[in-house]
């Protein structure tokens, strides 16, 4: 017994059980703790690989939703500024109108005046016509009734109906 460290069968036996132990305890405690372990750690690499996937993905989404509402921002200025074109057209053309519908109303509105003015002018002279008719008649009568016969007074009338001419009377 002076050895220390002795090599005799019950010593390797021993160490033999305790590696066959050793062995048998890492397969059981790999199977019942390192697996689920190594499953979860694979299901988290998997999940965030997956959430680094969709955030890139979401990214790209959101480039190309920005660039077709930049787009659509662009076509929409664009066809603001035709409808705005087109209304400046509108009442420019509208305004036209409204000018050449005034100027037409107003040369209407002249020309029923200068007919009205025509008419007043030719019934003031029908009227200042009627007023000399009856002033020769009251003449004529009063002449007639001092001194001449029915057939002077017809030839004082026709003379009167001369002078004033035939013309006069058709008007």
């Amino acid at each position: 017994m002076g050895r220390i460290f002795e090599l005799d069968a019950q010593l390797l036996f021993d160490t033999i059980v305790i590696a066959i132990n050793v062995f048998i305890l890492f397969t059981v405690c790999s199977y019942l703790f390192f697996e689920p372990v190594r499953a979860m750690l694979d299901k988290r690499r998997d999940k965030i690989k997956s959430d680094i996937e969709d955030a890139l993905q979401n990214k790209e989404d959101a480039k190309a939703l920005k660039e077709e509402y930049e787009l659509k921002l662009n076509e929409v200025g664009k066809e603001a500024e035709e409808i705005l074109g087109a209304a400046r057209k509108k009442a420019l053309k509208r305004e036209e109108e409204i000018i050449a519908e005034a100027k037409a109303e107003a040369e209407k509105i002249r020309e029923r005046a200068r007919k009205e003015l025509e008419l007043e002018k030719k019934q003031a002279i029908d009227d200042m016509k009627l007023e000399m008719i009856e002033l020769a008649k009251l003449m004529a009568g009063s002449v007639i009734a001092k001194s001449v016969d029915v057939q002077v007074q017809d030839k004082l009338i026709e003379d009167a109906l001369k002078e004033m001419g035939d013309g006069t009377w058709q008007n």
